[in-house]
């Protein structure tokens, strides 16, 4: 019996999904290489329908942001599997629609390029298309960079790329620096070894949004499979390397993130860095240095590595990735341990506690603790008033904690809350750009190079004719402080967080006891997440169905705790502090009867749905006859009922998921 006649079997039994086999119907009728008949045929050998159907049951698909999925199969083939590079890289990306391989990332490249080629011409642009390239360490990575930068030549665009890893942040802000139409990294930020992505980006340096997301994936749909063999043969003569001068226009706009440079004499502080096998290394290492700290590297995490061997997930969130870089600066007795995920856009710490251990900190606290002390030494330094402004903006994700919200209204500034995602955070900073340019040329006659204007210069300008960004943050651990670059940046994070902990230390405090200043100011603020992952076709359909109960269905009650009022940013007309509309998205925040608040909301980059808890215990005065709780008293309060709601709450959606 034939491949295919066993595939229509194993549809016919239900095996293989109807869509599954037709996909693979289509695959084995186009011209692909003998490996990728010779995988489809072994995994149809070993009826291996279960590892078909994750991988043909549709098209990967290409998102608002682009795509990530698997590169290598959780039942891989023998044919495609080949001849293992010394860092385990397979000989082939796993075959698949469903997957990230060869013929998905061509699709995407030219579904990009042709949206950017009409994009010019609609605007009279005679521009060739320009696409600047990065990529991380991951398996695939160097491959999949050179592939894209060779189908956009052989299309005739023009493709730059690096000559190595390279960082999300340097990326962004290389689009807007050698003035490119779009750009693209390779990575799958902190998934597991086994993933990878393609991450899109354009001309303004940020990631994709209305109307090019749309666009740009209409575009990506048309490419039909049969047009994608044509490129599979890399033509690098036309790709342009890009030289170091790339890399220190970078460093030196990175290098601005530091406001108070005399903190570092002062302090001398030492710093345990880990890259955690990726691209942090490359930028934040030398920034670091030059600004004064005295860094010590993990030696364990230095090379740069896919298999990310000595780590469960690469993940600066987990504990257990930042254990080896904790244990070393309990040995040598360091201040603080900085880590950058494999594309180095988030960074997680550990810090020197009263007690003198290491103690992690989450993003939520690390986004507060930049909020207070950068808006307090902006205004220290005459940036902006001493009173604040409307004028200026700390932005954050509804998602983030509230407690920056607080700190705002505290210090006078406006607080933007945006949907998740730091496109969304880059947008609001595009059009604060777009005000001024258009102000200047309207009232003076000034048409502004924006990106050639001084920093303190566009501060003045921005609070004059449009807003001043100052911060931007995402409670999973990315954190924006100019807008040079337009995605977070874990180099220029590193660099703001040595400089706080530099602060601190040489008021002779720990960065907690800064933080619980900031509490005993604002009120004690806490945040819990739940993370419910459902791998596969089946996964993705549990996923929808919670999603789908919500809005059908929306909840009452969790236990004993009543709900007091639901949002569906899917159907309200949300505003945002600026009085713009919030665009539509299947994000629910619930509110709920003791002051606690969460959001629900499916993963874009990961197969999961994530809760977000807020939990607070607003300063009260003490109740008559009462003795006021003390702030460690209030911490163990919250936290209790912070955890009874969390099970409540996934109790609910896993219900919710089988039913």
């Amino acid at each position: 019996m034939s491949t295919l006649k066993k595939i229509q079997a194993a549809a016919k039994s239900g095996a293989l999904l109807p869509s599954t086999a037709a996909n693979l119907a289509d695959w084995l009728a186009a011209s692909l290489p003998e490996w990728a008949v010779a995988s489809i045929g072994e995994l149809v050998e070993k009826q291996a329908w279960p590892e078909l159907n994750d991988r043909f049951y549709r098209y990967l698909e290409f998102g608002t942001g682009g795509m990530r999925g698997r590169t290598i199969g959780a039942v891989p083939a023998a044919a495609e599997t080949g001849k293992l590079s010394p860092l385990g890289t397979p000989e082939h990306a796993a075959i698949g629609s469903n997957v990230l391989n060869d013929f998905t990332l061509i699709r995407a490249v030219i579904g990009l390029y042709r949206y950017t080629a009409k994009f010019l011409a609609a605007q009279n642009r005679a521009d060739s298309p320009k696409l600047v390239i990065a990529h991380d360490v991951r398996h695939f990575s160097r491959h999949f960079c050179e592939l894209a930068a060779s189908t956009w030549t052989r299309l005739g665009g023009t493709a730059c790329i690096f000559d190595g890893p390279r960082s999300t942040p340097q990326l962004s802000f290389s689009v807007r620096h050698l003035k490119a139409h779009a750009g693209v990294v390779i990575t799958a930020s902190h998934n597991p070894p086994h993933d990878n992505g393609f991450k899109a980006y354009f001309e303004d340096g940020a990631q994709v949004i209305a109307p090019h997301d749309k666009g740009i994936v209409a575009e990506v749909n048309a490419v039909p499979l049969s047009e994608l063999g044509a490129y599979l043969d890399k033509d690098l003569a036309r790709v342009i390397t890009l030289t170091p001068a790339a890399d220190a226009a970078y460093h030196a706009v990175a290098a601005e993130s530091v406001i108070d440079k005399t903190v570092f004499k002062k302090a001398k502080l030492k710093v345990a860095f880990t890259n955690i096998h990726g691209t942090g290394a490359i930028a934040s290492v030398p920034l670091l240095k030059a600004a004064g700290a005295l860094v010590t590297h993990v030696p364990q995490q230095a090379a740069q590595d896919p298999r990310f061997p000595t780590v469960k997930s690469p993940n600066p969130e987990n504990a257990e990735a930042l254990s080896i870089a904790v244990a070393l600066a309990e040995k040598n007795k360091l201040d603080v341990v900085l880590a950058t995920d494999p594309d180095c856009d988030r960074m997680g710490v550990a810090v020197r506690n009263k007690a003198g251990k290491m103690e992690l900190l989450t993003g939520n606290q690390v986004g507060a603790l930049f909020a207070d002390y950068r808006i307090t030494k902006l205004k220290q330094l005459g940036r902006i008033p001493k009173k604040g402004g409307k004028n200026i903006a700390l932005i954050k994700t509804f998602v983030t904690t509230p407690l920056q919200d607080a700190i705002g209204a505290a210090h006078g500034v406006k607080v933007i809350n945006t949907l998740t995602g730091f496109k969304w955070i880059a947008a609001k900073i595009r059009r604060y750009e777009e005000q001024l340019k258009a102000s200047l040329l309207a009232k003076e006659g000034i048409a502004l190079d924006y990106d050639r204007t001084p920093h303190a210069t566009r501060a003045k300008l921005l609070q004059k004719h449009s807003t001043y960004f100052i911060f931007g943050n995402e409670e999973s651990y990315g954190y924006l402080d100019g807008d040079d670059v337009r995605d977070k940046d874990g180099n220029t994070a590193c660099l703001m967080f040595a400089e706080l902990c530099a602060y601190v230390k040489s008021r002779k405090l720990t960065v907690p006891e800064y933080l619980d200043e900031i509490y005993r100011k604002h009120g004690y603020f806490m945040e819990g997440v739940i993370n419910i992952y459902y791998e596969g076709a089946t996964g993705a359909a549990k996923i929808k169905r919670i999603l789908e109960t919500y809005r059908a269905r929306p909840p009452k009650k969790f236990g004993d705790i009543a709900v007091k009022k639901f949002q569906d940013f899917g159907r309200a007309k949300i505003l945002d502090a600026d009085g713009e509309r919030i665009p539509a998205q299947d994000l629910y925040f619930v509110t709920l009867a003791n002051g606690y608040t969460f959001a629900a909301r499916g993963s874009g980059t990961e197969p999961k749905i994530k809760f977000y808890i807020f939990a607070n215990a607003k300063n009260q005065k003490p109740v008559k006859g009462k003795k006021k709780p003390t702030l460690a008293e209030t911490k163990a309060a919250v936290k209790a009922e912070l955890e009874r709601v969390k099970t409540l709450i996934e109790t609910d959606a896993r219900n919710r998921a089988e039913s």
